[in-house]
């Protein structure tokens, strides 16, 4: 795989610091009108005076990084010339944006009562190696915190540090966070879902770095890194990124790589060739996103970085309390399974079914639950037609195969709303006239989308590996993974799914055989 390029576009960009202002983006600036947001990095020895000339810049200290030589600082745009003539500074670059990888997040799960095997356990062959050992190494997730409380995640040993105004490390306000340790540890209890160790011997340590917005700086992402390095951790997870390499961000990787620590970032979900960081950087393993039939997912970038791919299209897991909803529908005494409307109220209602067409054309569905078409309009407007029209709940089935998994937008409505399969959608017009009940209520459960939900699969599983094998070195559980994949798309490596799919069997087996990295 080459990354050369990163290492030069960062060399480059640094060397263009040196004798100009630091072009800025526009949004960048409206944030604080005409102050910018920099990653200042000092030589060895002038910190205090890099932070003095800050001072009298009229800027501001906001990240302190002192462990790198760095601070992020918020200082009048006019300034940022004169710093970068400053004698103590090494360089100076944007403090750009990074996001948490979550694409199209539905925080809907059917009811199934029990627990759920998520696709993604067996398909990466967690189901096939045993977690027994794996309190021999640690995982730090990069993310928006965890709820510490989930039913799911008790239990587990964890710490960690919140890098966020909101809350405490064991909060999530977003839910991401979450999601991701659910995948990677989520209990073997009888209830919910399992993780891909599910048996409380991974110990985790939870960098948080996102509210609830999903959004922070890279210097705040930085941050949240090293202080996985302090922990101890073996493996970092991070669902996250962003559009601009980061010097001192790859300067970062590039310390905790040589500190034997193997790192895992989301390759992004644009859908295109471009490159997200941290994935793009050469010590960092790029993960892409496949769904349950291990086919490309649409929104998982593909480019040269790419380099192992995993299940992230659906993926069930877990999220703070409430934060995700469940959705039942029985008509005439016959359960379907259906898929509750992103934005649906968590309500439940019964009536008589009726066919409700299209929804486009209004009619009299007091006290009804309207059957309806997908098609012609979108599914809010069908939801509010029924609502108008008296009607009591909504389901809408699917005019094409396959279950029907909605949204709302940001349309309000009032009434439950579902989303059903062509074929239930069919056998429910057989019972026109016949009490329907429709519920859709709060759980702790939800499916995301995303090449953020793809990187706890592979990161947990190289965890998974390297505590059956703690004499390889990170380096050398990189190429086992890579090595043993099951190869996707053409023969060989290839963009779209990199070395193919993650298979923790695979590379057990092959450490057992033939020894680290080979």
């Amino acid at each position: 795989m080459s990354k050369s390029k990163t290492l030069i576009a960062s060399a480059c960009a640094a060397l263009g610091l040196a004798g100009a202002m630091l072009a800025v983006p526009m949004a960048a600036q409206a944030q604080d009108g005409q102050r910018v947001r920099m990653i200042v990095a000092y030589k060895d020895g002038q910190g205090a005076a890099m932070r003095a000339a800050v001072a009298r810049l009229g800027g501001k200290v906001v990240v302190d990084l002192d462990e790198v030589n760095a601070f992020a600082v918020v200082l009048p745009r006019r300034a940022v010339a004169v710093l970068q003539r400053a004698k103590g500074l090494d360089f100076a670059e944007e403090d750009s944006v990074r996001k948490a990888f979550a694409a199209g997040r539905t925080r809907v799960a059917a009811a199934a009562g029990g627990q759920v095997v998520p696709y993604g356990i067996p398909m990466v062959q967690a189901d096939q190696v045993s977690d027994a050992t794996a309190s021999a190494r640690k995982l730090c997730i990069v993310d928006s915190g965890i709820d510490g409380a989930h039913e799911d995640l008790v239990g587990i040993p964890m710490d960690g540090a919140n890098h966020t105004a909101s809350g405490s490390w064991n909060t999530d306000e977003n839910s991401h966070g979450t999601h991701v340790a659910g995948t990677v540890a989520a209990v073997n209890n009888t209830v919910g879902v399992i993780g891909v160790m599910p048996n409380k011997q991974i110990s985790l340590y939870i960098s948080k770095v996102f509210d609830a917005a999903g959004t922070a700086s890279t210097s705040t992402i930085i941050k949240g890194m090293l202080a996985c390095n302090r922990a101890g951790a073996n493996v970092v997870s991070m669902s996250l990124g962003g559009s601009k390499a980061s010097k001192l961000e790859e300067k970062v990787v590039n310390f905790m790589t040589g500190r034997n620590i193997l790192i895992i970032a989301a390759a992004g979900n644009a859908g295109t060739t471009a490159v997200s960081y941290p994935a793009g950087f050469a010590n960092v393993m790029s993960v892409a996103a496949v769904d349950s039939s291990a086919a490309w997912a649409s929104f998982s970038q593909y480019n040269p970085d790419v380099e192992i791919a995993a299940p992230g299209v659906a993926v069930l897991s877990t999220v703070p309390a409430g934060a995700g909803s469940e959705a039942t529908t029985d008509v005439g005494g016959t359960a379907y399974p259906v898929i509750g409307m992103a934005g649906s109220p968590m309500l439940s209602a019964s009536g008589a079914l009726a066919d409700f067409g299209t929804g486009e054309v209004p009619s009299d569905m007091t006290g009804k639950v309207c059957l309806i078409q997908r098609g012609n309009i979108s599914f809010s407007d069908k939801v509010l037609n029924c609502q108008n029209s008296g009607g009591v709940a909504a389901i809408i089935y699917n005019n094409v195969a396959g279950p029907l998994n909605g949204t709302l937008g940001d349309v309000v409505t009032t009434i439950p709303s579902v989303g059903a399969s062509d074929t239930d959608g069919a056998s429910m017009l057989t019972k026109l006239g016949q009490t329907a009940s429709v519920a859709v209520t709060p759980t702790s459960y939800a499916l995301f989308n995303g090449t953020s939900m793809a990187t706890p699969h592979a990161s947990a599983v190289a965890a998974l590996v390297w505590s059956r094998h703690t004499n390889c070195t990170a380096a050398q559980i990189r190429d086992s993974l890579n090595k043993s994949a099951m190869d996707l798309g053409p023969a060989g490596r290839d963009d779209k799914f990199g070395y193919g799919l993650v298979q923790a069997k695979a590379a057990d087996d092959r450490i057992d055989s033939l020894g680290c990295g080979n």
